[in-house]
């Protein structure tokens, strides 16, 4: 069954992807309630928190139809009380015959005990169509369930050879107007963004999500900026705006800076420094408990360069503009300890290339070495 898609779970796939809003720090699923005669009854997204479940949405759409019918899903239904009831309650309660679903949830409240609930009623279940996506829908989901880090993102813009800016550290601009208008949508989706010091102190950006069809109602994302011997400047942009911020710097951060920060509305956040800088393991666990699913880095280089190094990036999101810049002395977009070798360089897996206007937006996966390999190598 897991390599055949009918053409319901299809649909509840395509509900789930399509989805503008973000659920966050829950999954984003899609059902789909189909009649015994075959014909759909209802279908539903996740809302989000605390709004309803997927399932619940489309079993009241369906109504009485649900009755004896099925539904099909994007992820194990949950049987646990959070903000909402058990999913499997209101399965059962809508007396479904079937239930179809394409993955297991990995959350620890849920996993495997949804689909025992539902058995235990004397429902059937189905299990495995349409995995691979429904687990590409919610990667971030997944990783933050099972390792308790957030799913980071790298993202970044550079000419075709390779530059944020020019000789003289002039930034503006390097990407066209769709590709900021693209990175303006993708900051509404994200659940925190972060920058080091030095882009802060040299481009003094607001970092918040100003996407022009949603205005002032944008969803806003957590605002982080490293700063471990505390630069950043009290007056920077960062402060202002409707996103909170919080400055990630070390327990040495000069105690005046820190209450001129506090005085500005941002948290000061003092964590465990490693060769001189914050410990990015120690960030994202601190990330992950405060329920930061999805973490977007911009930058600059040497913070891109720390978290490709520490293989802490589980996507990229590089876009390219049309243009050389051609000076040695122009900054580079990603710096870091890199690769000696060219055939230690980090390639991308499962890569897209897509038009932004005249830019183009690649994306892809890092593929890490496996440490076990290179010790039997």
């Amino acid at each position: 069954m897991a390599g055949m898609i009918s053409q319901y779970m299809q649909r509840a796939l395509h509900i789930a992807r399509e989805a503008e809003h973000i659920v966050s720090p829950n999954p984003i699923v899609g059902a789909v309630v189909v009649a015994a005669d075959g014909t759909v009854a209802g279908e539903g997204v996740t809302q989000a928190p605390p709004g309803p479940h997927a399932e619940v949405v489309a079993l009241e759409a369906a109504g009485e139809k649900a009755r004896g019918g099925a539904i099909y899903v994007t992820l194990e239904p949950c049987a646990f009380h959070g903000r909402t009831p058990p999913c499997v309650d209101a399965i059962i309660a809508a007396g479904v015959a079937e239930v179809h679903f394409s993955v297991s949830d990995v959350d620890v409240r849920t996993a495997g005990k949804g689909q025992a609930a539902l058995e235990a009623a004397g429902i059937e279940t189905v299990v495995g169509e349409g995995e691979e996506e429904a687990r590409r829908i919610n990667e971030a989901f997944f990783k933050h369930r099972t390792t308790g880090l957030p799913f980071v993102i790298a993202k970044f813009a550079s000419s075709l050879d390779g530059r944020i800016a020019s000789a003289s550290g002039d930034a503006r601009w390097v990407s066209g107007p769709e590709s900021r208008a693209w990175a303006h949508q993708l900051r509404t989706r994200i659940d925190a963004i972060l920058v080091g010091s030095e882009t802060v102190i040299a481009d003094d950006p607001l970092l918040t999500a100003r996407p022009e069809e949603e205005g002032e109602d944008a969803r806003q994302p957590i605002r982080i900026v490293l700063d471990t011997r505390g630069r950043t400047p009290p007056m920077a942009q960062v402060f202002t705006g409707p996103a909170p911020t919080v400055i990630v710097t070390s327990k040495d951060a000069p105690a005046e800076w820190r209450s001129a920060i506090e005085a500005r509305g941002a948290e000061v956040l003092a964590l465990p420094v490693a060769d001189d800088r914050i410990d990015l393991r120690a960030l994202l666990e601190e990330l992950g408990r405060r329920d930061v699913v999805l973490l977007l880095v911009e930058g600059g280089a040497v913070v891109l360069g720390s978290f490709f190094d520490a293989g802490f990036v589980d996507k990229v999101h590089a876009i390219v503009a049309p243009m050389i810049v051609g000076a040695a002395e122009a900054p580079a977009a990603v710096a870091g300890r890199g690769a000696y070798r060219m055939a230690d360089a980090l390639r991308l897996a499962e890569v897209t290339v897509e038009n932004l206007g005249e830019d183009l937006l690649i994306t892809g996966y890092p593929q890490y070495p496996d440490a076990d390999a290179d010790a039997d190598a």
